[in-house]
C-alpha cells in the first residue's frame, strides 16, 4: 500500500482537524509521521478503520462536565447548572464564517450537536466548531477576532 499525494494531503487535514499531536502510520514499503504544534485536544472526527489512533489523544469526554462551575467569578449558583462549551484548540475565534457573513449563533438561540457554533483559525486552518450538545446559548464568553486558549470558555448552554 502506497499514499498518493491527494491521501496525504487529506491525512495532513484530518489530523489538523482532529487536535492530535502526532499521527505516525508505517507499512512495509512507507513511513508517514505528521506532526502539528497545536495543544492536545480531543478527536471529535471519526478515526477510520484503516489510520491507527497511535497519537496521544486524551480521552476527554467530548461534553464538559455540568457539574463544573462555568466561570470560577461568578457568585450566581444558577450559573453552576449550564454546560460551558470550551475551545478545543488554540487560534483565533470567529462568530461568523467570514467578515460579511452573519453570526452563527446568537444569545438565545438553540443548538444541537452537530451544529456549527463558531469558527476557530489555527495556522491558517479555519476549523469549524461544531456543537456536542444540544440546548440555548445562555453566554457568549469571548469577542469576535479574539485569540482563545486550548479549553478556555466560548459559551454557556442553558440545557434542555
Amino acid at each position: 500500500m502506497s499514499m498518493d499525494i491527494k491521501q496525504i494531503q487529506d491525512l495532513i487535514k484530518f489530523v489538523s482537524k482532529s487536535g492530535v499531536n502526532e499521527v505516525s502510520i508505517e507499512e512495509k514499503d512507507f513511513k508517514i509521521t505528521i506532526k502539528t504544534n497545536q495543544e492536545p485536544t480531543y478527536v471529535t472526527a471519526t478515526v477510520p478503520a484503516a489510520i491507527p489512533a497511535a497519537a496521544p489523544a486524551p480521552a476527554a469526554p467530548v461534553a464538559p462536565a455540568a457539574t463544573t462551575p462555568a466561570t470560577p467569578a461568578a457568585p450566581a449558583s444558577d450559573e453552576s447548572s449550564y454546560i460551558t462549551v470550551k475551545s478545543p484548540m488554540i487560534g483565533t475565534f470567529y462568530r461568523s464564517p467570514g467578515p460579511d457573513k452573519p453570526a452563527f449563533i446568537n444569545v438565545g438561540d438553540e443548538i444541537a450537536p452537530g451544529k456549527p457554533l463558531c469558527i476557530i483559525e489555527a495556522m491558517k486552518l479555519f476549523n469549524e466548531i461544531e456543537s456536542e450538545v444540544s440546548g440555548k446559548i445562555v453566554k457568549i464568553l469571548v469577542n469576535d477576532a479574539q485569540p482563545v486558549e486550548y479549553d478556555q470558555p466560548l459559551f454557556l448552554v442553558d440545557p434542555r
